[in-house]
This record gives structure tokens, C-alpha cells and sequence, in this order.
């Protein structure tokens, strides 16, 4: 009942924080959370002039760490992005560890972990959701995120704490990885980074211009200058020059990347079945989800065809009960629904027993496509995993 509470607490501020709720109660929350939002922006700012100026000082891990983040709170599409990187940088020689925080994962029982910390059994360690062989842990007590990207990267290590210098001194001296991708790092700052790449939603670039808890922002737009690169995600090929020219005034020297977020097939949740994209043209479907941006995902839905008649969101990271799924079910079977459709990152918070139903369950499997930048692209690839060979010191003869 508690959580039940609080979430949907939590879906009245954000309708609040995003103008979809109105009268007295969210004009008072509204004020209060613009009070707020001042004093947050005072705190990051200050944060940022005390590293920068060396006041606090960040760790090296002694290898390569690229931070993948944001300047907003959720539906960037980081996770296929922060996907393709590991990808890649494996395929041409790295080994690479993605270090998460594991937002929303289950820790070890109460306990068990009053024991190893008073009997000595077991120092901290990170959580190891794939040790690049196998994988180890399960959602919940990996994070959705984190065990998405174990699962489909297959032979990438992840590691989740929320100390993540932490996890990533583990991954380099135990793990002996050469290269470190910090998911969601932008912000997390005691970890040295070579490289930050900073991804904005080309739909809603700086949220609703307003720092947290007031808005979707973690920082000023400003802070964009600290970017190496920037992507502009979701991209549909249509011209962002504005964007372009606003990112412009807060970056004049990072490399731009266009990409899209390009959706390849369906795949059913419990019996792994695959169909093809245009399958689902004409089909009568129900739409579930718990995601930052759920009409994104939607509006994708009947971009392929298919006539969505009915929808149900929950707030982010939810975690689906045996009972909410069946009451989805139920409704969808009065209404003679074709099949049910989530998002891949909503398919790991689903319940582990297949329902006792018929209804068929599939999450769309979305993967990165660049659009423009292709020669960027490349050239950080080049970068990363082809480093200029330092030259032989020049001889001498007498």
C-alpha cells in the first residue's frame, strides 16, 4: 500500500514538474519547488568550482573512463547508447567494464549484510552483474539498466555500486579492464574522466528549462562546455540546425552526432519468438510501460502500423506485480487486443513466471543508428581503441 502511495505521489509531482496538472495543489507544489530549485542550483555550481579548482580531487583508475550522462533527469535513450559504445570499443581490442550506480536495486537482506559487516566476513565489494562470461545477478538486484546491458552485450563485464571509483579500481586491478564506460557519469564527479559524452533528447533538449526538483535539469545548460562530444538522440532526420545553434552557444568545439533510436523487432517475453517490425501493421495492441518518456515509445507504435487502443504507464523503474500485469491482461482480453507490447527496459521488471494466459507479451528491441557524424563517430572510435603510437626517440652519431 506504501508503495502504491508513494508512486503515485511521485507521478503527481512529475505531472506537476511537466504543466500537465493544474489548480491550487500543484500551483503551491509548483512555488515550493521553484524555492528549491535555487538552492539546487547554488549546491551544483558550488560543486563544480571545488573540483575544478582542485579543493576536492577525483581518482585515476590508471585506464581509460568515458563518462556517457546527460544534463536531464531520464528519456535520453542513454541505455542503447551506453550499449553501442561497449559494443564496439570489445569488438576492435578494449575490454571494457560499464560501471552503473544500479538505480533501484535490491540490496542484500538486512542481516546478511549486519553480519559480514560485524563479523568482518567480506569487505565492500561492487556487485558483479557479468563477469564477461556469464551473467550473475538478476534485476532486481542489479537495476534494470545494468542487467539489460549484461544481458544483451553477453561478454561485457558490469559492475554496480554506488561508489564507483569504488568499481571501477575493482575492474582494472581484479577484472584487469583497459577501458571504463561510466553510465549516467556526467554528474558523478570523484571519477576522473577522459572523455565525457553528453546525450540530449532532440524531442526535449533541456527538459522544461528548470533545475530540479523545479524541473528536468541537473545543471544549467551551461555546463554543456564540458562535453568532448555531444549526441543528439532520437533524431528523426529532420533538420535540428536550431538545436544546433543553441548547443553552439554553450560548446563552440565538441563534435555533434546525430542519432535515432531504430526499432528491429519483437520479441516475446517468455517464449523468445521474433517477429519482424511490419507484423505488427494492423494489429489491435495494448501498450505497457514504466518509463521516463512513454509517448515517445508509443507514438513509435503507431508509426509501425499498429492501432493502439489501449495504454498503461507507470512511473519510472516500476516494477510490475503479478496482479497489475493480470488486470492489463484482463482488460486486453475484453477488448480483443492482439497481443501486448513493452519497452525492452520495462520487459526486466516484468514478472519471472509467464502468466497463465494466452495474451502474448512482446517488448520492442530498439538499437542506436547514427545519422549524422558518421566520421565523428569514427575518428572517437579511432581514438579510443587506436591511440597514435608514440614515436622512437631520435638517434644520435657522433
Amino acid at each position: 500500500m506504501f508503495r502504491r502511495w508513494l508512486e503515485e505521489f511521485e507521478q503527481f509531482a512529475i505531472d506537476v514538474i511537466l504543466e500537465r496538472r493544474y489548480g491550487k495543489r500543484a500551483l503551491l507544489l509548483r512555488w515550493f519547488l521553484l524555492g528549491l530549485s535555487g538552492l539546487f542550483t547554488r549546491i551544483v555550481q558550488t560543486r563544480l568550482w571545488l573540483y575544478r579548482n582542485r579543493i576536492l580531487r577525483e581518482t585515476s583508475p590508471g585506464c581509460l573512463v568515458i563518462s556517457i550522462g546527460n544534463l536531464t533527469v531520464g528519456g535520453t535513450g542513454k541505455t542503447p547508447v551506453v550499449e553501442k559504445f561497449a559494443r564496439t570499443l570489445q569488438d576492435n581490442g578494449r575490454r571494457v567494464a560499464i560501471l552503473s550506480r544500479g538505480y533501484k536495486s535490491k540490496k542484500p537482506p538486512l542481516l546478511r549484510r549486519l553480519q559480514r559487516k560485524w563479523l568482518g566476513l567480506e569487505r565492500r565489494k561492487s556487485r558483479l552483474v557479468h563477469d564477461g562470461k556469464k551473467l550473475l545477478l538478476d534485476s532486481r538486484f542489479a537495476g534494470d539498466e545494468p542487467f539489460m546491458l549484461a544481458r544483451s552485450l553477453k561478454n561485457v563485464i558490469v559492475l554496480v555500486d554506488k561508489n564507483r571509483v569504488r568499481a571501477a579500481l575493482h575492474a582494472v586491478h581484479e577484472l584487469k579492464c583497459d577501458t571504463l564506460l561510466l553510465d549516467d557519469g556526467m554528474q558523478y564527479l570523484p571519477l576522473k574522466h577522459r572523455l565525457d559524452i553528453c546525450l540530449i533528447d532532440r524531442q526535449a533538449p533541456f527538459g522544461n528549462e528548470y533545475l530540479l526538483p523545479r524541473g528536468t535539469l541537473r545543471e544549467p545548460p551551461e555546463n554543456l562546455r564540458r562535453a568532448s562530444y555531444i549526441f543528439i538522440t532520437k533524431s528523426d532526420g529532420s533538420d535540428n540546425s536550431a538545436l544546433v545553434d543553441r548547443i553552439r552557444t554553450y560548446n563552440r568545439t565538441a563534435e555533434i552526432i546525430e542519432c535515432s533510436h531504430q526499432a528491429l523487432y519483437l520479441k516475446n517475453l517468455y517464449t523468445e519468438e521474433r517477429h519482424p517490425l511490419d507484423w505488427l501493421k494492423g494489429k489491435y495492441i495494448g501498450a505497457l510501460s514504466g518509463i521516463a518518456r512513454p509517448e515517445s515509445f508509443e507514438e513509435k507504435l503507431v508509426a509501425l502500423g499498429a492501432k493502439l487502443e489501449i495504454t498503461k504507464r507507470f512511473a519510472d523503474h516500476h516494477r510490475f506485480s503479478e496482479r497489475e500485469l493480470d488486470d492489463f491482461v484482463a482488460r486486453c482480453i475484453r477488448r480483443d487486443m492482439d497481443c501486448i507490447v513493452t519497452t525492452e527496459k520495462d520487459s526486466v521488471r516484468f514478472p519471472y513466471q509467464p502468466p497463465s494466459h494466452e495474451m502474448p507479451i512482446y517488448f520492442l528491441r530498439v538499437e542506436i543508428d547514427i545519422l549524422t557524424g558518421h566520421e565523428s563517430w569514427q575518428s572517437l572510435v579511432n581514438r579510443i581503441c587506436k591511440p597514435p603510437a608514440l614515436k622512437p626517440p631520435e638517434r644520435f652519431f657522433a
